[in-house]
């Protein structure tokens, strides 16, 4: 039985932070296609096939990482609405963010993320942090058959 490769979702506002996460999931090598959209309103229109998106299928991503603070829709919310549609709740979701707020953090567990990872300002931990979580989230872990 072959298994899909679904894409994973790179929903970063910061250039420097997405390219450091794109280059991070290529060098884990990773077969799996990488979009990459800058706030939550992208996001979500991705995940929903629409807007820009409409033709692109209705697959969910492997994975969604997810930083917290972007402009027009925060992370958080696109996490809510991910939860609360059927066909998304169980996509796995990382936050990568620079946040430390507890406030942040547990939001973010209430509305059922899979793990929390603060942007280290070290760039060797951060690439290093993202790497695992890739080959984590889209190589080996299973998801529900449901998805």
């Amino acid at each position: 039985m072959s298994k899909t490769i679904r894409t994973i979702l790179l929903a970063e506002d910061s250039p420097a932070d997405a390219e450091m996460a794109i280059d991070a999931l290529r060098e884990a090598n990773l077969v799996n296609p990488i979009t990459h959209v800058e706030d939550g309103v992208e996001a979500l229109d991705w995940l929903f096939s629409r807007g820009n998106f409409a033709d692109r299928g209705s697959e969910p991503p492997a994975v969604v990482l997810l930083d917290i603070k972007m402009p027009r829709m925060d992370g958080l919310e696109v996490l809510r609405q991910m939860r609360e549609d059927e066909r998304l709740r169980k996509v796995p979701v990382v936050i990568l963010s620079s946040s430390r707020e507890e406030s942040d953090l547990a939001r973010s567990w209430d509305l059922g993320v899979n793990a929390y990872v603060v942007k280290p300002v070290d760039v060797d931990q951060f690439f290093r942090a993202v790497q695992t979580l890739g080959q984590f989230w889209a190589v080996l872990n299973e998801s529900p058959i449901e998805i």
